[in-house]
């Protein structure tokens, strides 16, 4: 039971309000708030009333002499750390939709803006010829710009964009900030963004119409907290995809064109489906004379290791290349190459030294263990090349043989890997595609231009393995060009 002492002793605002509704008595802490002794006129019992910038939960008692005792309890550090709670849950959930940075830093600066400040700025640490930037009023849309801007003008703000050693919030006197940051404000905030051991950059919080205050500043870096991770995190993303994509670019075989003499065309597939790099690799180097070395092969196994492995064997060959274009020198430094490295991979390879001559081409080809090229002929023929050799990168010396084919205008050279000839899929799922089917395929091809051919070779086995596993695919054409009419 509350007594009358208690209640006029409490620090909650407590009123007594008779049947119809005038105030008979309040404690101190009610006379603060209500010095005129007036009644909110919304006052309703379980709901919220707002005095002086600040919100009370109205709770009713009711007294045996009808009267009725309103006690206010107040409830705005309550609501404003759930407000603030639901605004991280907000933030997070919606940066953890991006991995991008510039989205991330769009969305730091919006709800920066809408609950913290009348506009909020995010800048990120150099980056090319300037600073990502950006901006966002209250109630307006984000803008995102490199930028030129001098860090060194505004106070602290070249030490939170280094990250290290940690800065605390600045205060910064609105006259001394510089134009391109903000103008006609009394109040401007300064908060590194932290990230996962790089800095993020930092967000500056400008107001209009009123100060900072110490727990607004105390909050600010909490946000900052969580957005500095965030946006961190998409930057390191970036740059790693980045990275990944220039390495992967190195690792995949080049792109092939027509070169006066020679018409040339390749197609790659790796064995996953998700992967973009694996264990088959072809090249194409120039020489003196008009000449084309090329380069074709496959690695044991697949997957990024196998790739790794092609990557070697392709700047081993092009090193080479600079001292020696003989086919047996060739190989068997290559070889001596693969058995020193640690962790190396045995490959299957075929070099070919392409040279025009009158009515055609002559390829003189060197076989590393590969499978035999196939000759297309215009007529529809088919011939496997006569050259056989050990595989390269496993025994301590390789035996290898040389075959020359001549390509007469129409005349294609095949070089395929096992993903091909092995490739399983057919009506039941279990059959190789087989060199047999190979050989059947390309009679139906003769004349074929060799873009045209390769596609062609690409496209039967892609059908044939349908959504099944497959290895490591490759498939290069060698074909004479057609001669023109004069």
């Amino acid at each position: 039971m509350v007594t009358v002492s208690s209640w006029l002793r409490s620090p909650c605002p407590a009123l007594v309000v008779d049947a119809v509704g005038a105030v008979h008595g309040m404690n101190d802490a009610a006379r603060t708030l209500f010095p005129e002794q007036v009644l909110p006129p919304d006052l309703r019992h379980g709901e919220s009333v707002h005095v002086a910038d600040r919100s009370y939960a109205a709770h009713r008692v009711d007294n045996e002499d009808g009267s009725v005792t309103w006690w206010l309890l107040d409830e705005t550090d309550l609501l404003l750390e759930r407000d603030r709670a639901a605004l991280l849950a907000r933030m997070s959930s919606e940066l953890m939709t991006s991995l991008n940075p510039e989205r991330c830093m769009n969305v730091v600066a919006e709800l920066a803006a809408e609950h913290l400040a009348d506009e909020a700025v995010v800048i990120a640490p150099p980056s090319g010829n300037g600073h990502p930037v950006t901006r966002c009023l209250r109630g307006g849309t984000p803008t995102y710009e490199l930028q030129r801007v001098d860090v060194e003008e505004v106070v602290g703000l070249s030490e939170a964009l280094r990250g290290f050693p940690p800065v605390p919030s600045r205060w910064i006197d609105p006259a001394a900030a510089p134009g391109w940051l903000a103008q006609d404000v009394v109040s401007i905030v300064v908060t590194p963004l932290p990230g996962h051991g790089v800095p993020a950059g930092a967000l500056i919080l400008i107001r209009r119409d009123k100060q900072f205050t110490e727990a607004e500043e105390a909050f600010a870096r909490l946000f900052a907290s969580r957005a500095g991770v965030a946006i961190s995190a998409a930057s390191l993303f970036t740059q790693q995809a980045s990275i990944t994509e220039r390495l992967t670019r190195d690792l995949l075989p080049p792109v092939l064109h027509r070169y006066e003499h020679v018409e040339l065309a390749g197609r790659y597939r790796a064995s996953g489906d998700t992967e973009r790099v694996g264990g088959d690799f072809y090249d194409v180097h120039e020489l003196p004379d008009d000449q084309l070395f090329v380069l074709f092969g496959d690695v044991c196994g697949k997957g990024l290791d196998a790739a790794v492995q092609t990557g070697r064997v392709r700047t081993a060959v092009h090193a080479l290349l600079q001292v020696v274009t003989d086919h047996d020198q060739v190989l068997h430094a290559l070889n001596q190459a693969l058995l020193t490295t640690d962790e190396s991979r045995f490959i299957t390879t075929v070099v070919g030294t392409i040279s025009p001559e009158a009515g055609g081409l002559r390829v003189r080809l060197t076989s590393g263990g590969h499978l035999p090229p196939l000759v297309v002929r215009t007529n529809g023929e088919v011939e496997a090349a006569r050259n056989k050799g050990t595989l390269v990168g496993i025994l301590p010396k390789i035996l290898t043989e040389t075959d020359e084919v001549v390509l007469a205008p129409g005349d294609s050279l095949l070089l395929y890997t096992d993903g091909i000839t092995e490739a399983h899929g057919g009506p039941l799922g279990d059959e190789e595609f087989g060199e047999d089917r190979l050989h059947r395929a390309l009679t139906a091809c003769g004349g074929m231009p060799a873009e045209a051919l390769v596609e062609h070779v690409h496209m039967l086995a892609s059908q044939w393995v349908g959504g099944g596993e497959h290895d490591d695919m490759a498939v290069v054409a060698i074909t004479a060009p057609r001669r023109r009419p004069s």
